[in-house]
C-alpha cells in the first residue's frame, strides 16, 4: 500500500496543477467509466492507484484485471489518501495517470489529412464545462478535431474532462499558442472559418457549411481575440426568437455543429 511519501503519490498530487500537466505531458483520469473509455480507445496509461474497496465490485475487478494484463502498474492506497488526491466529491476509488496526446502547435498536415471536412476552433472559452461540452459535441457530430487557442481553459483539468464524457479520448486536440499560424494553414487546405457571433447580420442557416469548414466559438465574456478575427471567412448568428440575449459556448457550438451536419445530410 502506497503512503503519502511515495514518489508516485507525490507525482499524482502535483498533476493537479496545470503547469505541471503541461510540463510532464500527463493528466489524471478518474473513475471506473472514464478508465473504461480510455482502455476502449487504447489510450496510454502510466500508472493506476485504487482503494481496497474497489475490489468488492465485479465491474471494477474486471477493469483492474485488464489494466494488469496490459502491464499498467497498479497500487493500492487507503481511502483517506485517495480522497485527498481525487478531484470528485464522491470518488469511486480509482484514478490513473494518462499521457497527453496533443500537438503543441498547429500542424498543417493534421488539417490537410484525414477524412473529416469539419473542425472546431475554440478561442478564450474559460468555463471548463463549456469546453468539455464543445469537445463532446465535436465527437458526437464527427468533427475531425478541436483547435484550442491560447487563453482557453485547460482541456485536461478535472471539470473539463468530466464534461467531455470520454470524448477527450476520441477527438484530436490541437493546442495553438500562436493564432497567426492558422490562416495560412487553413487557406492552403481550402478551409473556411465560420464564426458564431450574436451581432452578425447573417443567420447560421443561410450560410453554406457543406465544404471544408472550421466552426469557431469565442469566449463567454469577451468573444474572439483580435488576433484571430482577420482569419474569419464569415460570421453568423444563431436564430433566437426568444428573450435570451445569448447562449453559452457549449450550447452554441452544438448548434453550429448540428447545422453543418444537417446541411451535409441534405446535400
Amino acid at each position: 500500500m502506497l503512503s503519502r511519501g511515495n514518489p508516485r503519490v507525490k507525482f499524482i498530487r502535483r498533476l493537479a496543477r496545470r503547469r505541471v500537466r503541461e510540463q510532464e505531458g500527463k493528466f489524471l483520469v478518474e473513475g471506473v467509466r472514464f478508465l473504461e473509455e480510455a482502455i476502449r480507445e487504447n489510450w496510454p496509461l502510466q500508472q493506476v492507484i485504487y482503494t481496497s474497496g474497489l475490489a468488492e465490485n465485479a465491474r471494477s475487478v474486471g477493469l483492474l484485471e485488464i489494466l494488469k494484463k496490459q502491464g499498467v502498474p497498479t497500487d493500492v492506497v487507503d481511502g483517506e489518501l485517495f480522497a485527498e488526491l481525487a478531484e470528485t466529491e464522491s470518488p469511486q476509488g480509482i484514478l490513473a495517470v494518462a499521457e497527453i496526446s496533443v500537438r503543441p502547435e498547429l500542424d498543417p498536415q493534421i488539417l490537410l489529412g484525414g477524412t473529416s471536412d469539419m473542425l472546431v476552433l475554440v478561442d478564450g472559452v474559460r468555463d471548463p464545462g463549456n469546453l468539455g461540452t464543445i469537445i463532446r459535441c465535436a465527437d458526437a457530430y464527427g468533427a475531425g478535431g478541436v483547435l484550442v487557442l491560447k487563453g482557453t481553459v485547460d482541456p485536461y483539468n478535472a471539470k473539463t474532462l468530466r464534461a467531455t464524457m470520454g470524448a477527450i479520448f476520441r477527438v484530436p486536440l490541437l493546442l495553438v499558442d500562436d493564432p497567426s499560424l492558422i490562416p495560412a494553414a487553413l487557406e492552403a487546405g481550402g478551409w473556411k472559418i465560420v464564426a458564431g457571433d450574436p451581432a452578425a447580420e447573417r443567420l447560421l442557416n443561410h450560410c453554406d457549411l457543406t465544404g471544408r469548414v472550421v466552426l469557431a466559438v469565442g469566449g463567454e465574456a469577451e468573444g474572439f481575440s483580435s488576433s484571430i478575427r482577420p482569419a474569419f471567412g464569415e460570421t453568423v448568428r444563431i436564430p433566437m426568437p426568444g428573450r435570451a440575449e445569448s447562449l453559452n459556448a457549449g450550447v452554441a457550438a452544438g448548434i453550429l455543429l448540428y447545422e453543418a451536419v444537417r446541411q451535409r445530410m441534405e446535400h
